[in-house]
């Protein structure tokens, strides 16, 4: 039977009316995105024209960072990525102006006005970037954005004045590994490199993984010993899935391969092996909790791992929290350590500066009321601070007070508060039972 034979005329209407309605609602969002474009690219500017005048030697980072701060805040989230957006606004609206306006007039959605920019993204003359997009805007109005993206590389090859040699080049100094949470004790680990190199470690892996999947043929015993001992039993293939192995080797070799490559002559960088904080409630542990353990603060882990992290780590800190409220009371160490630093990082567990996610370990401890001023070397008056948030408190006019009960209070270049309260620990809190009443 066809789909929709027996749809009514008036049901075939309203699918016609939700199309409609979803394409215009579709432009509107476009339009939208390329107005928050622009309006970033005029905060980037601000910043900009705020260190030209005063003749910043940063040439407007300090400026950049102070204004993406104000921004990130308003919005709640991370300030790392606004000023990522404000810098990849500024590209889009400056280099691609056509791109930017077609998109603004909802001709195109933010995904082709993307994989047009991108496409043509070492273009660097003005006159060829705007015949290019002249060319691809009328293209991306009735196909979609992955056939944009390699209709557009190929039009933008008409337009190269430079090697894909010299390209290449340029697009090497991007080259990083990145990590993203997703979930249920699981994490993505991104890396971008030269396609040769990728592809053939890829390559690699597929092999190993093949290889491992593949069931070991059985021992053959010398024409001696048939007589005496049976051949062995061919083993069972493995269960995991080619992609299952790949990953788990990938991380195999990650965590104890030497980098043989670029290690000492002392092999210093084998020596090194990766760390992690974990936080579990001792009741989890002991198998009766229900609480999960968390990752440096910021992602669940399950108890399996947990207990064998646990089990394995020479020592570790101990969390006391109160069993009704769940507040941090105190934090010691089974082997002694500096006691002052460990309660910080159990506390704060992260940046204290709003919607900042930086781990605890990786940031510095800042005197909120400076040491050399008097501030006292005390819980009270310290926290934890990213560089990027440490260099932004001291060098700009955002100012940081703390209330009390382990929040601080920011107040940004434009007067507004922001109130970072302390992360809630990962811990277990018991509620009295109350007797019914009597009757």
């Amino acid at each position: 039977m066809a789909a929709l034979a027996d749809a009514t005329v008036e049901q075939v209407k309203t699918l016609a009316e939700l199309a409609d309605m979803l394409v215009g609602l579709e432009r509107t969002i476009s339009s939208l995105q390329a107005a928050r474009d622009g309006v970033l690219a005029v905060g980037s500017r601000l910043a900009l024209q705020v260190a030209d005048e005063a003749d910043h030697p940063d040439f407007g980072d300090l400026a950049a960072r102070t204004v993406a701060a104000e921004m990130a805040a308003a919005l709640r989230v991370s300030d790392r990525t606004l000023q990522a957006r404000m810098t990849e606004a500024v590209w889009r609206v400056e280099r691609f102006p056509l791109v930017w306006a077609a998109q603004g007039a909802g001709r195109i959605s933010a995904a082709h006005a993307r994989a047009i920019c991108d496409a043509a993204e070492h273009l660097e003359d003005a006159a060829d970037r705007d015949a290019y997009s002249a060319e691809m805007v009328p293209f991306a109005e009735s196909e979609s954005p992955n056939r944009v993206s390699r209709h557009g590389r190929r039009v933008a090859e008409r337009f190269q004045s430079r090697s894909v040699d010299e390209r290449h080049r340029d697009a090497r100094e991007k080259r990083s590994v990145w990590v993203k949470e997703v979930g249920d004790g699981m994490s993505q680990l991104g890396l971008l490199g030269p396609s040769t190199l990728v592809h053939g470690a890829f390559e690699r892996l597929t092999q190993m993984a093949q290889t491992v999947q593949k069931p070991e043929p059985p021992e053959q015993a010398s024409a001696q010993d048939q007589d005496q001992e049976p051949v062995q039993e061919q083993e069972e293939a493995d269960q995991r899935t080619v992609a299952q192995i790949r990953a788990d080797l990938a991380l195999d070799l990650l965590l104890t391969g030497a980098p043989a490559g670029h290690d000492t002559s002392d092999g210093l960088l084998a020596a090194i092996r990766g760390s992690v904080s974990v936080t579990v409630p001792v009741t989890t542990l002991m198998g009766e909790g229900a609480m999960p353990a968390e990752l440096d603060g910021r992602t669940p882990i399950d108890a399996a791992s947990a207990k064998a992290l646990a089990g394995a780590v020479s020592g570790w800190d101990r969390i006391l929290t109160h069993p009704i409220t769940g507040a941090l009371l105190a934090v010691d160490r089974y082997r002694p350590g500096s006691e002052l630093k460990r309660h910080l990082r159990a506390r704060d567990q992260r940046c204290r500066f709003p919607a900042c996610g930086h781990a605890a370990r990786d940031c510095d401890i800042d005197h909120h009321h400076d040491a050399a001023r008097g501030g006292p070397t005390a819980a009270r008056n310290l926290g934890h601070l990213c560089r990027r948030h440490h260099v932004l408190k001291h060098h700009s006019p955002w100012v940081v007070e703390v209330l009390g009960d382990g929040a601080y209070a920011w107040t940004s270049p434009t007067g507004r508060v922001y109130v970072d309260r302390e992360q809630p620990q990962n811990t277990v809190t018991f509620v009295e039972e109350h007797a019914p009443a009597p009757f």
